[in-house]
């Protein structure tokens, strides 16, 4: 089971979907996400329009932003399909010309299939010794198992290497250690009963573990464990030892080891707070980190993002949209807010 699986609080959840009047229809609304299928859907009209856009006397921007921000990424994969047989264009390449700066990245990881955006992030992450340990734990820590085998298949096909080969050359240590079994899977599957004797077990151990043994220890619980068995382990560790399990990561990790546990402890506790957070340091920048800002609207806006402002709301004082507003400048932020779809009241 995916770390992505740990979800926040049930009263949390009912508060987002009471402020949408839909606290009662969990099931029609059938997401958490800001960007839902569109119903009344029109493949061809939607590549006229996009057509139009390009080769009209300016480019219309409102107009690629409205269509794009307002489809499913299997609907924009239509449009795209669509837009090559009726113009014998790639669409990804004809936007690709018209725009530029945020507004073209944001516009190109739209209409990418999840896979390959994942992939081509992941890849420039590795190679960046700068964001190697963010990016690489927020990738391969909050997609579901199939996500991620199919973002290694992409990863292997266009870039003729192994996602695991360069983690292997370009990381070393407990983080090389983290990364590879995070790659590798196999996370415990929840079975909706909690072992207490097992999360004792796991408490001792970490509490035990010393010197070399601390990786040893450490790693294989951080990345095999299911969530909600390491929520209550971490629980217990903080009643065993008055200690924060983060606070004893500090104390005895350092650097990117140190980095990418704090990391993957937060995705586990509560996935949608993680990416709240990391919103928040992109938008507290001198310039904003639109790198950031994209992946992460555009990765949670079909599945998690209402959860992710409701997060960014209670913590901060300040709705994410607002933040965006104020934040964010040029043509990219009618894209970005449009992803995040509404105030927070």
């Amino acid at each position: 089971m995916s770390a992505s699986a740990g979800k926040m609080g049930p009263s949390l959840t009912q508060e987002i979907l009471s402020h949408l009047g839909l606290a009662s229809k969990t099931a029609a609304w059938g997401t958490l996400g800001t960007l839902r299928t569109f119903l009344n859907f029109s493949v061809d009209k939607d590549a006229q329009r996009l057509l139009r856009a390009i080769t009209g006397q300016g480019v219309d921007r409102s107009a690629i932003v409205d269509v794009l921000t307002n489809r499913s990424r299997e609907q924009r994969q239509l449009i795209s399909r669509t837009f090559q047989e009726r113009t014998q264009q790639d669409l990804l390449k004809s936007l690709q010309a018209a725009l530029s700066g945020n507004l073209e990245r944001i516009v190109m990881a739209l209409l990418q299939p999840t896979a390959q955006f994942d992939a081509q992030e992941l890849r420039t992450a590795l190679k960046a010794s700068d964001s190697a340990v963010d990016v690489a734990i927020e990738i391969l820590a909050t997609r579901t198992p199939p996500q991620l085998q199919e973002c290694l298949a992409v990863y292997k096909h266009d870039f003729q290497v192994e996602a695991v080969d360069d983690i292997t050359s370009e990381t070393n240590g407990i983080l090389q250690d983290l990364l590879l079994a995070l790659v590798k899977g196999g996370r415990d599957s929840y079975s909706g009963i909690i072992d207490y004797n097992l999360a004792e077990q796991d408490v001792q151990a970490l509490q035990r573990a010393e010197g070399p043994s601390t990786e040893e220890t450490w790693v294989p619980l951080f990345t095999q464990r299911n969530p909600e068995h390491l929520i209550r382990v971490f629980e217990q560790y903080q009643r065993s030892t008055g200690q924060e399990l983060e606070e004893a990561v500090q104390n005895r990790f350092h650097g990117d080891a140190q980095a990418a546990l704090l990391g993957l402890a937060s995705v586990i506790k509560n996935t949608p707070l993680y990416f709240a957070d990391k919103l928040h340091q992109a938008l507290q920048e001198t310039e904003p980190n639109y790198q950031v800002l994209i992946r992460i609207l555009i990765s949670r806006c079909e599945t998690d993002l209402l959860s992710i402002r409701a997060e960014f709301k209670k913590k901060f004082g300040k709705s994410l949209y607002s933040s965006l507003q104020d934040a964010v400048k040029g043509d990219c932020q009618s894209a970005l807010l449009a992803l995040c779809r509404a105030e927070d009241m």
